[in-house]
Formats: C-alpha cells, structure tokens, sequence
C-alpha cells in the first residue's frame, strides 16, 4: 500500500497515530514517569568514574556512550547532576560534561534506539505503539539535504511480512555532488 511520501529530517522522526502524537512530550518537556537518566563525558570522566561510580551507558551500537546513572527519581538526578558540576568548578575546572535527561518521550524514543544501527525504537504513546527514527544532524541525513523544504521526499509504502506490517521508505543511495 504506498502511503505518501515522507521527508527526510535532519533531526530524525516520528510515525505513529496522529492522535496519540497529541500527547507527546518533545526535549524540554516534563517527564512522563518521574524518573531521568544522568550522564557524564569529557576529559576527566575517568577521574569522576573511580571517585563516584556510574556505568557505562551503550548509547550507540558500538557499545560506546558515556557513564553515568538510568531511571533515577527526577529530583535524585537533578542534585547528582549539581554534585558533580560543584565538584568540577571547585576542582579541576572545565572538561567535565554533565547532563540530566528526564524521560520525556523524546528521551524514551532515544533510549528505545541505543544500540540499533539507525537508532530507531518503537515506544508505546497513548496506548498506540509509535516508531521513532533518530539521527545526528552530522549523520545519514544531512547528506539527503533534509526536509520537505530542500524538495526532499521519498516514497513510503505499507508491505505485509509474515503477517506483519512493515514500513519502507526508500531512500536512493548517496551520490556526492561532482
């Protein structure tokens, strides 16, 4: 069943029933169950891991990301977060990134995505399910020069496989400008 045609955007997507689209929370958003996730990075990461603890957190499928603590209570995570921020200025200085992010959908769509090459994940939103395409703006989809008003569309259709519905957006292969 050909559905349209959808855009690439340069900061990723969302697909699902319109009406539970409604309800979704994007990046500065509340979060939807209470609980966020902090990470760190950067130059004295090491130093602050055998000080404070935090696991590795695989944001990407080559089992790299930063360290740092998921599912923690949102007020937890916002005083771990000034923790080590107070530890960074009244040590060592810059070279310590320190982020908190609470479980909005955004977020839920992120985490669905670790460890997917396309860093895609389905969530439930609303009691529909929702599929999330995510990806660096430096990544695969900059080089389609993104969304629909660059002119760049590409045909979506809905396939049957083995008695389940699949998406494919067929996007042509990259061919570099001569």
């Amino acid at each position: 069943m050909q559905l349209g045609d959808l855009p690439v955007d340069r900061c990723g997507m969302v697909l699902g029933d319109a009406q539970a689209l409604d309800g979704f929370t994007g990046l500065s958003g509340q979060s939807t169950d209470g609980l966020a996730d902090v990470t760190y990075w950067g130059k004295y990461e090491d130093t602050v891991h055998a000080q404070f603890g935090g696991d590795r957190i695989p944001q990407h499928p080559s089992g790299r990301g930063p360290l740092g603590w998921l599912d923690l209570p949102l007020g937890e995570a916002e005083a771990v977060a000034e923790w080590l921020r107070t530890w960074t200025r009244e040590g060592p200085g810059n070279g310590l990134v320190v982020s908190v992010d609470a479980h909005t959908d955004f977020h839920r769509f992120n985490r669905a995505g670790w460890g997917h090459p396309l860093l895609t994940g389905v969530i439930d939103l609303g009691g529909c399910p929702v599929l999330g395409l995510g990806w660096a703006p430096g990544g695969r989809s900059m080089r389609h020069r993104g969304e629909r008003a660059c002119g760049q569309v590409y045909p979506a259709t809905l396939e049957a496989r083995a008695g389940n519905a699949a998406l494919r957006w067929t996007i042509p292969p990259y061919a570099p400008a001569l």
